[in-house]
């Protein structure tokens, strides 16, 4: 799979999403990653493929809400596939029972 152009410029903006992860604790939302925020970023704010400027990505980054953000983890969330049918999550549930 081709890489996203946003990919080039990861490092250059990191210290941004670590400043919008330190936010979203304040908030109250301390299990979100750095892989999940870039996720988001690439699937909702940098769809397209055009080449992106480093000031544009910082601000896409510093204006994630925490509740788009959410949103977009509840669906992401149904769209995996049922872990309790797998073979790992059927073991987990007899333990537990």
């Amino acid at each position: 799979m081709e890489k996203h152009p946003a990919e080039l410029y990861r490092h250059h903006v990191r210290p941004f999403m670590k400043s919008k992860l330190e936010e979203f604790m304040i908030l109250g939302y301390d299990h979100v990653s750095e892989q999940e925020l870039w996720t988001y970023l690439l699937k909702k704010k940098w769809k397209s493929k055009e080449k992106l400027m480093i000031y544009k990505m910082v601000s896409d980054i510093m204006s994630v809400r925490a509740g788009e953000f959410m949103n977009f983890a509840a669906v992401e969330s149904y769209k995996a596939p049922n872990w309790f049918g797998s073979e790992e999550g059927t073991k987990m549930l007899e333990e537990l029972l």
